[in-house]
């Protein structure tokens, strides 16, 4: 099929003079063209003899939109030629695109997609000595249910997450055990359910002020065609939360649902250009396109993308006008619009004069930023892998303060390497978020909740558990007097998200978050990002300067305390075999020798 992106159409068929010509649809303007058809003759006399070919069409509609006939039919002409002289001459053109197509198409995470070239290694093997007569070798694999990862078929948990071929994570949730298949449970886990779902019944009935909403039609957000990997946003995500939160006993049972409404278009006006909007709602006439490589749309998209939108702004008018204590949208939706955005919107439609944006996607959250970049009364706050604008977007240096007045308005915690932790952003909660939080006093919190820095995601590699998550949401819940909105954002390892959503959801009913908060110590790197934030932002939040300054002075006790607790953990990691018996004198020999090596003697 036809691949719209936002760069050139990726359709190479053998020669220049065989390929079809195709106007590009930008994702960004909506600009679709027509696609033509390019009929391949004889050159210089060849004879490339008789030629099979296949068609293949993609649906359109005969609609018009803004004066353009789209009723034209896309085709594929797929020419297969008898002749050994064309495929010889042609086969160097097909590797060589193919090349160009794998690496435009990493542009997710190098780590993620780097598997493609798992696939296709052999690729890169000398094949001067093939013959037509040889028949590949297929190698079969199947992609983990749980974290996408590809693994060979002669294993049954996945290399990457340890998760069962046939997890029943989708049907139980996180309570699924990973090790068996899902007809199977341990006893244990059914304990354990069971004791999670008599603790949820006891309190149902002075819990039930905590929104949750949610709509199946979002599950219509789906990929088409899967390329070379499943693409990490899928309705699974939302499917595994949904089972943890059933089986849990939390919903439908402690919360009460609100249902979805699609969004207007004069509310997403408010949020988005006309342009970006026209562009959205164009791909309910196309069976499948492409944003950009990163972000796709089927013809279900773009209602999906306006229930999730009208969700949220519901939810926050619930929730401000006092109908909700709290709420959790479960909105499906990769960066079509903004519900973050349209939700804060909403709020001080509602009432709302000032409101706070607390972003701990993994990913900046570039949109936010830009939306109120310029103004006072929406406080953005993003905590984010950084790695000096390595790490996709490349946005959200420290040194992002706002614009036009309203320095000091956009506040960004770049972490600058992955694997941060539990420490780490709690941390920066307690010496940033909140002082400048408390601050700017909020009428309205939101969360952009992206579980992606959890433990176990394979894009995010950070190592956030599900009771840091806990504990963040409720810190936060002590702001606005509680009238707290979390949105799903990303996370795609489907244990991380469904466990991490399930214990925020948690504390929004009150519950205590189990996290020892009197002690931090941060890692040496987030330390250095604080403090850098810090020194920055105390230029427009005078409350930073004395943190700042006691900070500093603290710096040495930090980065001792830091390398001890770190050497405790290494000395845990040695058996006690090894230390207390005949071999203890080798074990402090070789102990002897790793040191010095590790300082370069």
């Amino acid at each position: 099929m036809s691949q719209l992106t936002k760069g050139e159409a990726e359709n190479n068929l053998h020669q220049q003079r065989d390929r079809i010509p195709c106007q590009v649809y930008n994702g960004r303007h909506g600009n679709l063209g027509s696609v033509g058809i390019g009929a391949g003759s004889c050159r210089d006399g060849e004879n490339f003899g008789e030629e099979k070919v296949s068609i293949v069409s993609t649906r359109t509609t005969s609609d018009n939109l803004n004066g353009n006939n789209y009723g034209e039919e896309k085709v594929l002409i797929v020419s297969t030629r008898s002749t050994a002289d064309n495929l010889n001459e042609n086969m160097q053109t097909d590797v060589t695109s193919k090349k160009a197509r794998q690496q435009k198409d990493m542009t997710l995470q190098d780590i993620y997609n780097n598997q493609d070239n798992f696939d296709d290694d052999d690729d890169d093997d000398d094949d001067s000595d093939w013959e037509p007569g040889q028949r590949h070798v297929a190698v079969i694999k199947w992609f983990c249910i749980n974290c996408t990862m590809v693994n060979l078929d002669d294993v049954v948990h996945c290399d990457i997450c340890g998760e069962h071929k046939e997890s029943g994570i989708l049907g139980n949730g996180f309570f699924a055990s990973p090790f068996l298949q899902e007809a199977g449970r341990s006893q244990n886990e059914s304990e354990a359910i069971e004791r999670c779902k008599g603790s949820c019944s006891r309190n149902s009935a002075s819990d039930n002020s905590t929104a949750v909403g949610f709509d199946e039609r979002m599950l219509l957000h789906s990929e088409v065609e899967m390329k070379s990997h499943p693409h990490p946003e899928r309705p699974d995500r939302l499917r595994a939360i949904a089972a943890s939160l059933a089986m849990a006993g939390i919903f439908p049972g402690r919360c009460f649902p609100i249902s979805a409404r699609e969004i207007t278009r004069e509310e997403l006006q408010m949020v988005h250009s006309v342009e970006h909007i026209e562009a959205v709602e164009l791909t309910s006439r196309i069976l499948a396109s492409y944003f950009t490589p990163d972000t796709y749309a089927n013809e279900h998209s773009a209602r999906a993308a306006r229930l999730a939108a009208g969700l949220c702004a519901d939810l926050a008018s619930a929730i401000f006008s006092g109908r909700a204590k709290n709420g959790f949208a479960l909105a499906m939706g990769f960066c079509l619009h903004n519900n973050a955005a349209v939700a804060a919107l909403a709020a001080q439609v509602a009432g709302a004069k000032k409101v706070l944006i607390v972003d701990w996607d993994v990913h900046h959250g570039n949109g936010t930023q830009e939306i109120f970049e310029r103004s006072k009364s929406v406080l953005y706050i993003s905590l984010h892998r950084h790695e000096g604008g390595k790490f996709y977007p490349g946005t959200g240096a420290a040194d992002e303060v706002g614009s036009w007045g309203a320095e000091g308005y956009s506040v960004n915690i770049p972490w600058s390497r992955g694997g941060v932790g539990d420490n780490d952003y709690i941390f920066a909660f307690q010496h940033v978020v909140l002082p400048i939080a408390s601050e700017f006093a909020p009428d309205f919190t939101i969360v952009s909740a992206g579980f992606d820095a959890a433990r176990g995601d394979p894009l995010g590699c950070c190592d956030v558990t599900p009771a840091g998550f806990a504990q963040m949401a409720h810190m936060l819940n002590a702001l606005s007097g509680g009238k707290l909105l979390v949105i799903l954002e990303g996370g795609y390892n489907l244990r991380s998200i469904s466990s991490s959503a399930t214990a925020v959801i948690k504390v929004l009913l009150g519950e205590s978050p189990g996290h020892d908060v009197d002690n931090i110590i941060p890692s040496k790197a987030g330390l250095q990002t604080v403090l850098e934030v810090l020194k920055i932002h105390m230029n427009y939040w005078p409350t930073l300067e004395a943190s700042f300054l006691k900070l500093q002075s603290e710096w040495g006790s930090y980065v001792f305390q830091g390398r001890r607790e770190t050497k405790k953990r290494q000395r845990a990691m040695v058996p006690i075999w090894w230390k207390c018996g005949r071999k203890r004198w080798l074990y402090h020999a070789l102990s002897q020798h790793l040191r010095l090596k590790s300082k370069g003697c």
